[in-house]
C-alpha cells in the first residue's frame, strides 16, 4: 500500500497537530510535486509487495489543483504497478467539493472520499477553525454522490463543547463509513494555548463517554457497524488502507513527513523545506521482537477483531495471558476459541477481542500488556 502526503492548509485547525503548512500560492505546488514525483523514481523499489491500497492524505489535499494531481497520478502508474488497486482514497475538505473538481476526481481514478467534516454545528466549526459550514459539508456529499462516487466517508469530532450532534439534518444514506474521533487537545496547538488561557473550556470525561456511547448508538441504528475505536461501516465498507495500518502490513510512505514500514523497519521523512520544495528519509528504527510485539497489542486492541495468541512469539505468551485475566474479569476482554485448534499450539487457539466498553480502554490496556 501507498501513502502519500499533501502538507498544505488554507489555515490550520486549532486542534491539528499533523505536518502542515500554509498555502501560500505561486509555485510551491509544482514544486511540491516536482520532489514528490522525484522521490517516487527513488524509492519505487521498496515497494516489494502488492498495491492494493493508495491513500492521498494531509494537510488538504484537496487543496491541489487537477492538474497537479494529475502529474502526481500519472507519476504512480509510470512507477508502480496499480494493476491490483482495490481502494483508491483522496481526503477532502468540504468546501472544495465542486461538481468540476469531483469530476476531476473520478476521472483521475479516484474510488473513495473522506471527507472532513467534523461537526454539523457552525459554531463549533468556528471553534476548530473550519473554513466551511455545516450547509457546504452536506452539499459537498450530495455532488459527491451525483458525481459517481458510492464509497464516502465522512470524519467527524465528539468531545466538543455543546455537544449535540445535529444528524436530523443529515443523510446517513450519503455514506459508507464514518471516523469519529475524540477531541484531543495536542501540546503546542492553537486549541492547547486556548485551553490553557480559559477560552476554551471542554467537557469532562463523563461528558465525553456520554458523547460516544450516544454517537455510537445512533451510527448503529443507521446501519453502521463499529470495527475500530474511532471507525464504522456499512457491511463491506470498511477502509482497507487503515485496516492495513493495524495488522501491520508494509506500506511507503511519500511527501513530506510521510513515514513508511518494510516490516521489519520504520522510516520516515523529513518535513518539507518549502522554498525549494525537498525533502529525504530523515531516520530510521529498527524493530525489535518486543517492539513487533507492543505493536500488535496496541493497534489491535483498538478493533473489534482483536488479536489472537497464535500471533504472539511463544517466548511472551504466558506472561501476557496471565496479564490479561484482570482485563477478561472486569469486562474489557472476552475470548473467543478457533474453530481449527489443531492447527495451533495448545494455548494459541484463543482470540482476545475488546467489548465495546474495552475499546474506550484500549490505549491503557495496551500500555498495560506492552512486554
Amino acid at each position: 500500500m501507498v501513502y502519500l502526503h499533501v502538507p498544505f492548509c488554507h489555515r490550520k485547525c486549532t486542534y491539528c497537530a499533523f505536518y502542515s503548512k500554509p498555502a501560500r500560492g505561486g509555485d510551491a505546488f509544482g514544486r511540491y510535486v516536482d520532489a514528490l514525483l522525484t522521490e517516487m523514481e527513488q524509492r519505487k523499489g521498496e515497494q516489494a509487495h502488492p498495491i492494493r491500497t493508495v491513500y492521498f492524505g494531509g494537510g488538504t489535499p484537496s487543496i491541489l489543483p487537477l492538474v497537479e494531481l494529475a502529474r502526481i497520478v500519472d507519476g504512480l502508474h509510470r512507477c508502480f504497478d496499480l494493476s491490483q488497486v482495490e481502494e483508491f482514497t483522496f481526503e477532502a475538505n468540504p468546501e472544495d467539493l465542486t461538481p468540476d473538481y469531483l469530476a476531476g476526481l473520478r476521472a483521475l481514478g479516484f474510488n473513495r472520499l473522506s471527507v472532513g467534516i467534523q461537526s454539523l454545528d457552525d459554531s463549533q466549526l468556528r471553534l476548530l477553525n473550519r473554513r466551511h459550514t455545516a450547509r457546504q459539508a452536506l452539499d459537498a456529499l450530495e455532488n459527491a454522490h451525483r458525481a459517481g462516487f458510492h464509497n464516502i466517508s465522512a470524519d467527524f469530532i465528539y468531545g466538543l463543547p455543546h455537544g449535540n450532534f445535529q444528524f436530523s439534518i443529515f443523510n446517513f444514506q450519503l455514506i459508507t463509513h464514518i471516523s469519529a474521533y475524540a477531541l484531543t487537545v495536542e501540546p503546542g496547538t492553537a486549541l492547547d494555548l486556548q485551553v490553557r488561557q480559559g477560552r476554551v473550556v471542554l467537557p469532562g470525561e463523563e461528558e465525553v463517554v456520554r458523547q460516544y456511547h450516544a454517537l455510537r448508538q445512533q451510527f448503529e441504528e443507521a446501519g453502521f457497524r463499529q470495527y475500530e475505536v474511532s471507525n464504522f461501516a456499512r457491511p463491506g465498507y470498511h477502509s482497507r488502507h487503515n485496516s492495513r495500518y493495524w495488522d501491520r502490513t508494509p506500506y511507503l510512505g511519500l511527501g513530506p513527513a510521510a513515514h513508511s514500514f518494510d516490516g521489519c523497519r520504520r522510516r520516515w521523512n523529513s518535513p518539507m523545506e518549502v522554498e525549494c520544495g525537498m525533502w529525504k528519509v530523515e531516520s530510521e528504527e529498527v524493530l525489535t521482537a518486543a517492539d513487533a510485539v507492543n505493536e500488535l497489542l496496541m493497534t489491535a486492541l483498538r478493533t473489534t477483531r482483536g488479536f489472537a495468541l497464535a500471533d504472539i512469539p511463544e517466548a511472551y505468551r504466558a506472561v501476557l495471558r496471565q496479564k490479561l485475566q484482570p482485563y477478561i474479569a472486569c469486562g474489557w476482554l472476552y475470548i473467543e476459541e478457533s474453530h481449527h485448534p489443531s492447527l495451533l499450539t495448545p494455548h494459541s487457539s484463543l482470540t482476545y477481542r475488546p467489548t465495546p466498553e474495552g475499546l474506550l480502554h484500549a490505549d491503557g490496556m495496551a500500555a498495560a500488556l506492552f512486554v
